[in-house]
């Protein structure tokens, strides 16, 4: 008898062969390493990831037979940071609170940590950061599919206030069953909670490439910003590259600003109208001229070939020419940084000399 496969990216030929993936780590400096044991529950293993802000552990749940996770434990230079703190406990409470299929689990831990750490389930597979690397562009109907299921997601997520703000390639996991995730609630905003904008010299409103034009500007983000992030995931999905490719980033976020970026079928010639459409709605520059909704762009994903082709793309504005401002350029900004310093050695050496010469 022939075993249908069931899993969520069982018609996504991309996804057939997925291998688990991490990136090299070095292990010097971090908190802790394989045979270590913390807080008398979960055994390291091994180091998966780390970054600037902290550390990825695979690991063994001793109090629930041996089974896998994921535990990331922050610097400690960020610990005895209030906001920091306060933002990683929000990721906690935030995970904790979601439920669903596509979306990483969070393990909640009773009792008194050793340290702050979250603890996840453990994903064997690749990020789609990965996958793009291995195969770029994806085929048209594996990253509408792929799309159509991050919409599900989203769904329950806003459904619950949550908007996550930084869905990128690297946030989603394509998982060895066929399944899917998108993880990394590091920035994301609970509608009922206070707003935070920085923690410590890290902008925490999303990653540049994928940043929505609201998020440029400071602006306050809603469920129409995880859209337009997931159409510039979507645009790199079918054309294999960003909406606003430039080497100097604030030229970028002019650009996402100022005009749109180019037509889809440009790059990729191969394109349907209808996926281009898609993505160009998706990727509006203002909120109200986007999908509402996740459900809304997951209707469209579903049925790319009944979508009503409007011309979007004939409609394109280039963007704007960037200009520098006063404190963007090199000069100016190496002035007005050091000047204080240069200020205080100058009058260091007025007060040498002086003493110097004496009465």
């Amino acid at each position: 008898m022939t075993m249908i496969d069931t899993s969520p990216l069982a018609g996504v030929a991309s996804c057939r062969a997925v291998e688990e993936h991490h990136d090299p780590v070095e292990s010097e400096g971090v908190p802790f390493h394989p045979g270590d044991m913390l807080d008398e529950r979960f055994l390291i293993t091994d180091v998966l990831s780390r970054s600037g802000m902290g550390c990825i552990f695979k690991a063994k749940d001793t109090h629930n037979g041996d089974a896998l996770v994921a535990v990331k434990v922050p610097h400690m230079e960020y610990e005895s940071d209030p906001a920091f703190f306060s933002r990683f406990q929000r990721e906690e409470r935030i995970g904790l609170e979601l439920n669903h299929p596509f979306i990483l689990k969070f393990i909640p831990v009773k009792g008194q940590k050793c340290r702050p750490y979250i603890v996840t389930e453990y994903l064997s597979g690749c990020t789609l950061a990965h996958l793009m690397k291995a195969m770029s562009p994806l085929p048209e109907k594996d990253a509408l599919k792929i799309a159509s299921l991050m919409c599900d997601a989203l769904q329950h997520m806003h459904d619950h206030g949550i908007v996550h703000r930084d869905l990128k390639p690297q946030n989603v996991m394509i998982c060895k069953d066929r399944s899917i995730r998108i993880m990394d609630f590091g920035i994301a905003r609970d509608e009922s909670s206070r707003r935070i904008t920085r923690v410590g010299n890290n902008p925490s409103m999303g990653t540049p490439d994928y940043m929505a034009p609201e998020q440029v500007k400071g602006k306050r983000s809603d469920k129409r910003t995880d859209i337009y992030n997931l159409g510039a995931l979507l645009y790199e999905m079918l054309t294999g590259a960003i909406p606003f490719p430039n080497e100097n980033p604030w030229a970028a976020l002019n650009a996402r600003l100022t005009g749109d970026p180019v037509a889809p079928r440009k790059l990729n010639p191969d394109l349907s109208a209808q996926a281009e459409e898609i993505v160009l709605r998706a990727l509006q520059r203002d909120p109200a001229d986007r999908y509402q909704s996740a459900p809304a762009m997951k209707a469209e994903l579903d049925t790319a070939e009944h979508v009503r082709v409007t011309g979007l793309c004939d409609r394109l504005q280039e963007p704007a020419a960037w200009k520098p401002g006063l404190f963007q350029r090199p000069l100016v900004l190496a002035v007005t940084l050091l000047g204080p310093v240069l200020i205080g050695i100058a009058v260091m050496l007025v007060l040498l000399l002086h003493q110097h010469a004496g009465p």
